[in-house]
């Protein structure tokens, strides 16, 4: 007598793809549909900017997502300080903790790739000028394993950078050499062509950086000067 086998259970992932270009969602799609048919379902929710992305983030009729695909560069959605994929990163790993970031950027600056992989720490991180078919089906398949993946562009810019160096753009450099003359943070965005919240944000970030987070602003100067950052 033969037994027969039960069918596999298929397992089903809810993904989420933001981008503001509809032919990349539609190349997304295409892929995420043709990985391992007979063992995933996917239910793709797609939206196009930051507000329709923070929208289906705290939607509390959409189930939570497995794995959320978020371009990095985005229509802002200022009325929530959402301005960007990383913004969303960062409203997933507060509301989803358990979901598989995916990065893409158009932006090639070392200290641009090493501030997202210190503060989202993504399981995937790629150049959209690395990406082809074959490519997003390879880091899918490797984040589904739950392995992390970077683009070749990512995995060269960090072998060229030293292990314990600390880069700071002209923006972070001009905050504290007004920091350290006294200036005032509210006074600061008369000084350099940025706003009074994204002053605040950036210092609170250098903190983080310097590992003074608790500390006050005359902590992180002292400690940017020990760096040679000031």
């Amino acid at each position: 007598m033969t037994i027969d086998k039960a069918p596999e259970e298929i397992i089903k992932n809810n993904i989420l793809i933001v981008d503001d270009h509809p032919f990349i969602i539609e190349g997304y799609k295409n892929a995420i549909t043709r990985y391992k048919p007979k063992e995933y379902d996917f239910l793709i929710t797609q939206a196009k900017d930051c507000k329709s992305g923070y929208d289906s983030i705290i939607d509390s009729k959409i189930a939570d997502f497995d794995i959320a695909f978020l371009d990095i560069s985005m229509p802002a959605y200022e009325e929530k300080e959402i301005y960007s994929g990383e913004d969303l990163a960062k409203l997933i790993m507060e509301h989803m903790p358990h979901c598989k970031i995916i990065l893409l950027t158009m932006y090639t600056e070392l200290l641009k790739i090493k501030t997202i992989i210190r503060t989202i720490k993504p399981k995937g991180l790629i150049i959209k000028n690395d990406l082809t078919f074959d490519e997003l089906l390879f880091a899918f398949d490797n984040v589904m394993k739950d392995k992390t993946y970077y683009s070749q562009s990512v995995i060269e810019m960090l072998k060229e950078s030293p292990k314990d160096s600390i880069e700071i753009d002209q923006l972070d450099e001009q905050i504290l050499f007004h920091l350290s003359k006294g200036t005032k943070i509210d006074e600061i965005p008369h000084y350099i062509p940025i706003s009074l919240k994204a002053t605040v944000k950036r210092i609170e970030n250098l903190k983080g950086l310097l590992n003074v987070n608790e500390g006050t602003n005359d902590d992180l100067v002292k400690e940017a000067r020990n760096k040679e950052l000031l």
